[in-house]
């Protein structure tokens, strides 16, 4: 498949980068892109909950009533889950909530991702996204350019730039990621991804040729 390079005004520069078939013809793996989706939104869960159990509570420990007759549950001390401000039976505690996937299912996903995208023909490829200093305006205008202004976008780069990050920090649609980063959730997440010309000619080199 070969897609139209732009420029930054949203112009065709007479270039274009070729995409592997079987990239853009990979047959897309629902419940790959299930777990590993699943799987990016388990790690970002902190699991630092915690509720303080019977004996973690700082009440007295003395017995409110007798064991019998007192025509109620038998609730011993203040700190009883029966009573408001007691403890609680069997809360949550701290856990990690992460699991474990083979690098061919994630391989696989983040594939069926990308070609979802592309047969949607969500994909955008700029020649280049060079600042010499973090100018989010100059982003704005770059994305108004390209028609991606009312976009949830993903900007992929062939290697990090903090000009462009920055640039693009105060936009709330905008996620900006290394090529070599790339996950099944922010492909999904974003409704185009616009590559850079580097970025598009190494995401070939990494998925159509890695085995």
């Amino acid at each position: 498949m070969e897609l139209t390079v732009l420029n930054t005004a949203g112009k065709e520069t007479g270039r274009k980068v070729q995409i592997s078939d079987s990239i853009v013809n990979a047959e897309p793996n629902d419940h790959a892109i299930y777990l590993d989706v699943k799987q990016y939104l388990a790690n970002q869960r902190q699991g630092t909950h915690k509720s303080k159990e019977r004996s973690e509570m700082s009440g007295s420990t003395k017995k409110l009533g007798k064991q019998k007759g007192g025509g109620g549950a038998r609730r011993g001390d203040i700190n009883s889950p029966l009573l408001h401000g007691g403890a609680r039976v069997f809360g949550p505690r701290p856990r990690d909530y992460g699991f474990k996937l083979n690098k061919k299912l994630k391989r696989l996903a983040r594939l069926s991702a990308l070609a979802y995208k592309f047969k949607e023909s969500n994909v955008t490829v700029v020649e280049d996204l060079s600042f010499d200093a973090p100018k989010t305006k100059r982003m704005i205008e770059i994305l108004k350019n390209l028609n991606l202004s009312e976009k949830k976008s993903l900007i992929v780069l062939a290697e990090s730039n903090k000009f462009v990050f920055l640039s693009s920090r105060n936009l709330p649609q905008i996620k900006v990621i290394n090529v070599s980063d790339l996950n099944t959730y922010d492909i999904l997440n974003a409704k185009n991804l616009l590559f850079v010309e580097a970025s598009a000619k190494k995401l070939d080199e990494i998925y159509a040729t890695q085995e």
